[in-house]
């Protein structure tokens, strides 16, 4: 599904990854881990095509995404759900607006059923119409997931996505993962808490990939 060929990403004459070898395979489930500055959100922009691999080879989805144009990039993006580290909304739209405007910008019709269920499912029933200035941060983050799989991704990139939250609400952001990732979904989740990769152990079985000397480690699935 994501495949890096010996792949490489640098700027500025300074190496940040190199020698990058592995598959992401379609309905695994991964932490990427390792300290703040080693690359882990580098690594998630690479797995959809914000960056392009300076060395070596990416493919998603079994085309190489050197070379890909626009409108390649645009069509590989529907089928990737990202939930950013800092949660981006237009604060003059409602909760849900602002989680369909993927459909909007894509052109594809709104079923409004469809858009409540999903809200339904990240807990916002009650927030639908309120403005993204008026959420709490896991609600923020809730809404960022659910604004990330309204297209039905076959990839769920989530970056950092329990950093401001407090315990029980990165469980309940967890949950949704791996409840995402039984229904076939490949999620891949950077993360430095090593807690959650703890907690997550019982429920799926994922694979550990750490960041390190500017290289990819990959532990088994046993955490």
């Amino acid at each position: 599904m994501i495949e890096f060929h010996d792949a490489g990403y640098g700027y500025g004459g300074r190496e940040l990854l190199t020698e990058m070898s592995l598959t992401l395979a379609p309905g695994s489930f991964h932490f990427l881990t390792g300290p703040s500055g080693t690359g882990k959100t580098t690594f998630l922009k690479l797995c959809y095509r914000e960056l392009q691999a300076t060395a070596g080879r990416v493919s998603i989805f079994d085309e190489d995404t050197r070379g890909m144009e626009r409108d390649d990039v645009a069509q590989l993006r529907r089928r990737i759900g990202v939930v950013h580290q800092d949660c981006q909304f237009l604060d003059h739209l409602s909760v849900a607006e602002n989680v369909a405007l993927p459909l909007t910008v894509s052109g594809q019709p709104r079923d409004d059923g469809d858009l409540s269920d999903l809200l339904s499912w990240v807990g916002l029933s009650e927030q639908i119409n309120a403005r993204p200035p008026e959420l709490s941060g896991g609600e923020r983050q809730r809404a960022a997931l659910a604004r990330a799989v309204i297209m039905s991704p076959d990839v769920i990139l989530a970056d950092e996505p329990t950093g401001n939250v407090d315990w029980e609400m990165s469980l309940r952001l967890l949950q949704l993962l791996i409840e995402l990732n039984r229904m076939g979904k490949t999620v891949v989740i950077a993360t430095h808490d090593l807690h959650l990769i703890r907690q997550a152990k019982s429920q799926v079985a994922a694979r550990v990939l750490r960041i390190s000397n500017r290289r990819i480690q990959q532990s088994g699935a046993d955490l």
